[in-house]
């Protein structure tokens, strides 16, 4: 047996990684066996990620292996190697685009799970990827390895569905049945399904791909019998296939483990945007998009304990994922005076404080005020703002 791994088929116009590895899948010859399929996310800060920054892989069953490079050869040549440089500008992208650059590897022994972690958790140069048995293509190589050397220790399901070549062509809006996805929704072993706080539907892609939905799952059995429940409604357009994957998602395999802080000062930016300075010298931003994390940061004050996670950026800085205040550190207010109940002032430096209303006189002091944090636990960015790698926290 052994396996294969493409990557970097798509682009922001078009084209879908999972699809070209379903339409393969079809065609591979008789007597092979093609099995366990699985989708794997990757490091989500490479420069040069595609657009559903994913690469898949599939295990093939065999003896001999001379016929199937040979259609793998001949499949390379006609479907995907015409792939290469396709690029489009998008008005809603925030970075460079790059044309694709397709990539396919063939290993008869998977690779070190090593190159995984290193493609989960930073950019990984095309240098760095070990020798496949056979190798296609370029930049794309690398995420295709990822794949194939992707242990499984932790995972969960993706059921995806894709569009007839008709509904593609023309350009169709998407048609899913919405009565169908909210029961689905419901399923305790779905998740990230829709995210009723702004009414989005998170399964189903807003780009020209192929893909007509994405369903997310705990379990094998889940993520099959849901994604067909909603492919059969009337109000669900045809389908041209489904495949179960077993995905990376949910995993926090791209984070690290979980740090703690000092907060020595807060900056509220442009949109709500927060920049944590901590002791240490670590800067944390807590986004617009973040929601509660957002809301959190910019909630802290000088000398709060934190304990955080997230992707350090190119620039050094902490783009948070999740956070939980500790400690916090009390505020102090002036007493009042015990006849007028109104606030004492100070009367200047190193002098007593003073009534407003009766006039008398008191020492200097303060009380302190514990501060109680707006959540008690953990917090993390609302579900259409989440990285598809991010463990919800509400998960043992």
């Amino acid at each position: 047996m052994g396996w294969l791994g493409l990557d970097d088929t798509d682009h922001l116009s078009g084209g879908c990684t999972t699809y070209a590895l379903f339409e393969m899948m079809q065609q591979v010859p008789n007597q092979y066996h093609v099995q366990s399929p699985r989708l794997v996310r990757l490091y989500p800060f490479a420069s040069r990620r595609t657009r559903g920054n994913a690469a898949v892989a599939v295990e093939i069953v065999g003896t001999d292996y001379t016929e199937l490079l040979t259609f793998l050869e001949g499949w390379w040549n006609e479907k995907l190697l015409p792939l290469k440089g396709q690029i489009s500008k998008s008005d809603k992208s925030d970075r460079p685009q790059y044309p694709s650059d397709p990539g396919m590897v063939w290993f008869e022994q998977p690779p070190s799970s090593d190159f995984y972690w290193d493609c989960v958790t930073r950019e990984v140069a095309i240098s760095e990827v070990p020798a496949a048995n056979k190798s296609w293509g370029g930049n794309g190589v690398i995420g295709a390895t990822a794949a194939v050397a992707w242990p499984a220790m932790k995972y969960t399901y993706e059921a995806i569905a894709w569009r007839t070549e008709d509904s593609v062509a023309m350009c169709r809006p998407r048609e899913v049945d919405l009565t169908r996805l909210a029961e689905v929704d419901g399923h305790p072993e779905t998740f990230m399904s829709r995210d009723l706080r702004t009414n989005s539907i998170l399964i189903s892609p807003r780009g020209n791909c192929p893909v007509l939905f994405g369903l997310r799952a705990k379990t094998y059995e889940s993520a099959k019998t849901n994604s067909h429940y909603l492919a059969e409604s009337k109000l669900t357009e045809a389908v041209a296939g489904i495949l179960v994957f077993k995905t990376n998602q949910a995993t926090d395999d791209h984070l690290p483990a979980d740090s703690q802080a000092v907060v020595q000062s807060v900056t509220i930016k442009r949109r709500g945007t927060v920049k944590i300075q901590c002791q240490c010298n670590t800067i944390l931003m807590a986004f617009a998009e973040s929601g509660d994390v957002k809301l959190l940061a910019q909630w802290l004050k000088l000398d709060d304990h934190i304990m955080y996670n997230g992707l350090k950026n190119s620039d050094g800085t902490i783009h948070l994922e999740k956070i939980l205040v500790i400690k916090t550190a009390a505020d102090r207010q002036r007493p009042r005076c015990q006849e007028c109940n109104v606030t004492l002032k100070s009367m200047g430096k190193n002098q007593p404080l003073r009534c407003p209303k009766c006039r008398k006189q008191f020492p200097a002091s303060w009380e302190f005020i514990q501060r109680e944090p707006p959540y008690s636990g953990w917090v993390q960015p609302p579900k259409d703002s989440m990285r598809h790698l991010a463990k919800p926290i509400t998960w043992p």
